[in-house]
């Protein structure tokens, strides 16, 4: 359930405004002026804000300002809502960092429409950075499989990949030979020890440009090891 932050200054704006989105599944918290509303995003950093234009002392753009300064707030979303339809008021909402204008009177429908849209577009963009991961040169996207170092393609098998992403995911963590192999294969019975050297073998030798990053602990299994750092 998203949590919506209100900015206005008409009092009865966001209690009609709460009902809606409340039957639309939304949490909605209001402030009645900029300077409440940035204090309740930093501190509360809801999913998303609609945000009045016209508000007492700091209008809806010094908020907007306000709000992309702040490493706190800078990702979350701002839908602005204003009874003017100028055109330059909407250029000037959306160069400061608004996601969206919408213009009252408006369809509660529709903002929700929009919401949902804004919801869908922060949530893809943190898939799309879920999927991506980073050690120096090695860049790993789990999306497709594909894994390239200095730019180069390296060719890894499926388990070599796992592997891989297990590492790269908990590095400097040591990993115990038995989970590997229960966490890659998913059979701790039916694959020996040697089939996990070879892929770790095989996957040291892919990795050298970057460096001995693969370490064994007498004993134990494998590390992905802190000699080389981001």
């Amino acid at each position: 359930m998203a949590n919506i932050l209100v900015i206005a200054d008409e009092p009865q704006f966001p209690k009609d405004l709460r009902i809606n989105l409340k039957q639309e599944g939304f949490l909605v918290v209001s402030a009645s002026g900029g300077e409440e509303g940035i204090e309740i995003a930093k501190k509360d950093k809801p999913d998303l804000i609609i945000l009045d234009l016209t508000l007492p002392l700091l209008n809806g753009f010094d908020v907007t300002k306000t709000l992309r300064a702040c490493k706190d707030t800078e990702g979350i979303p701002i839908i602005f809502l204003s009874s003017s339809d100028d055109v330059t008021d909407r250029i000037v909402a959306l160069e400061l960092g608004a996601d969206d204008y919408l213009t009252k009177p408006f369809s509660p429908r529709e903002l929700a429409a929009r919401i949902k849209a804004r919801l869908r577009e922060v949530q893809r963009k943190q898939e799309s950075k879920d999927s991506l991961l980073r050690w120096g040169d090695l860049a790993i996207m789990k999306e497709n499989y594909t894994v390239s170092l200095k730019d180069q393609t390296l060719n890894l098998t499926v388990k070599e990949f796992e592997l891989l992403v297990l590492f790269v995911s908990n590095p400097y963590q040591v990993f115990s030979r038995e989970y590997l192999i229960q966490k890659v294969w998913g059979n701790l019975s039916g694959t020996g020890t040697r089939a996990l050297d070879v892929h770790i073998s095989h996957l040291r030798n892919k990795l050298k440009p970057l460096g001995p990053v693969l370490d064994s602990v007498r004993g134990v299994g494998y590390t992905f090891t802190h000699r080389h750092k981001n």
